[in-house]
């Protein structure tokens, strides 16, 4: 949608004059690391060019009304200032609620109601990080409009902080970190117990990275996520009674391999030796992108994936029928799911003049054995959450 039809919508919705400001806050993709965050180990991701953008302009009262553009069947969401509880009927406008209630309670001074029209360009459901995308883009606008001064880290915890305990999602900060400090061009390395992290270029001349969506909805709150992440803290518990570790992240292949007798259930078992081998080869596959070593990259992407399907079980038939089809094309040099899984996305990192052969074969395997089409996305990576300013959107 283009920036005049969104300013368009946002007079004719709130019916008032004047400019509002535009924010903007990506989805992520994440190259590799995949349920390592909440496990203290590192991640490897890179904020994408889809995205939600936000049009927000102050109010003269403490109203607060919010509209979006993807779900217009709820209509504008209205609440007071003082009416930030989660609410179950505000459905999607739980995460901006969330978000501005954290800010004033973190002290941030909002003095007055806004009104909010939020557009996405992110699939929905499609694991692409939508929901970290409303919270960071929230955040920006916030920033913004009530000239505050947020260091960047502060307000990626604020963001996770909504999807833990406001609703209710046991997530790691990977993806609002991916969001909020995203670089062009760059992926970026964090180590998810210290926050410690490193910018990676991503040069890839010859080869593009595809998104490929199975068009599987998939929910995080109401999917077996959660569990995941239970297995896990009873994996650690269980090592805790001998090993002095925080978290599953700290340990080598070669000490869970010694010490993995002392987990009980074998599997909370699995579930504990995919968070180790995955953190393990995340930092190898920094190591080898610094290398430009992009073969030795997709092999441990291919890793990760199978890792993912037979330790941790998140994978399902979708995301499973897409890799294996990627795996058997001219030009791939690795394939994987994305995100939590479950359904959601895959992404592989293909020759570029063998694209439109992948898309069509790959298509055509996953139509046959699901039913319906998977959808194909070429990734750019681009900045992470900002104001946009004339010129630039």
């Amino acid at each position: 949608m283009k920036k005049q039809d969104l300013l368009n919508e946002f007079i004719s919705l709130f019916n008032i004059t004047g400019t509002p400001r535009v924010f903007f806050a990506p989805g992520r993709m994440n190259l590799i690391g995949e349920h390592t965050d909440y496990n203290g180990g590192h991640v490897f991701p890179a904020s994408i060019s889809f995205g939600t953008y936000a049009l927000a302009q102050k109010r003269d009262d403490q109203k607060l009304r919010f509209y979006s553009l993807n779900f217009p069947h709820t209509g504008t969401i209205e609440c007071g200032l003082a009416e930030l509880a989660y609410n179950e009927s505000h459905g999607w406008a739980n995460f901006p609620k969330g978000m501005i209630h954290y800010m004033r309670e973190s002290g941030f001074e909002i003095s007055c109601g806004m009104d909010i029209l939020f557009h996405g360009d992110i699939p929905n459901s499609a694991g692409l990080s939508s929901s970290a995308s409303i919270e960071m883009v929230t955040g920006v606008l916030l920033e913004g409009l009530f000239d505050l001064k947020i260091d960047r880290v502060k307000m990626i915890q604020l963001g996770q902080k909504v999807e833990n305990d406001y609703i209710g999602v046991n997530s790691g900060i990977m993806d609002q970190f991916a969001i909020g400090k995203g670089k062009k061009g760059h992926a970026i390395l964090l180590n998810c117990q210290t926050l410690a992290y490193n910018y990676a270029p991503i040069e890839m001349d010859n080869h593009v990275i595809m998104i490929i969506n199975t068009n599987k909805k998939r929910t995080l709150a109401g999917s077996k996520y959660n569990e995941r992440r239970a297995q896990c803290v009873q994996a650690l518990a269980d090592l805790q009674t001998t090993l002095q570790i925080m978290s599953l992240g700290e340990l080598t292949k070669e000490q869970f391999e010694q010490h993995k007798h002392l987990i009980k259930h074998e599997t909370a078992r699995k579930r504990a030796k995919h968070a180790v081998y995955e953190n393990e080869r995340t930092v190898k596959a920094f190591e080898k992108l610094q290398q430009g070593n992009l073969e030795a990259f997709g092999q441990l992407m291919n890793e990760s994936h199978e890792s993912l399907h037979q330790d941790y079980e998140v994978t399902g038939i979708e995301l499973d029928t897409i890799v294996q089809a990627a795996w058997n094309q001219k030009g791939v040099v690795g394939a994987r799911m994305t995100g939590a899984g479950f359904g959601g996305c895959a992404i592989a990192i293909i020759e570029k003049d063998k694209v439109d052969s992948f898309k069509n074969n790959v298509n055509k395997i996953y139509s046959e054995k699901i039913g319906y089409e998977a959808s194909f996305y070429t990734a750019t990576i681009g900045d992470g959450a900002r104001e946009l300013t004339e010129g630039v959107y």
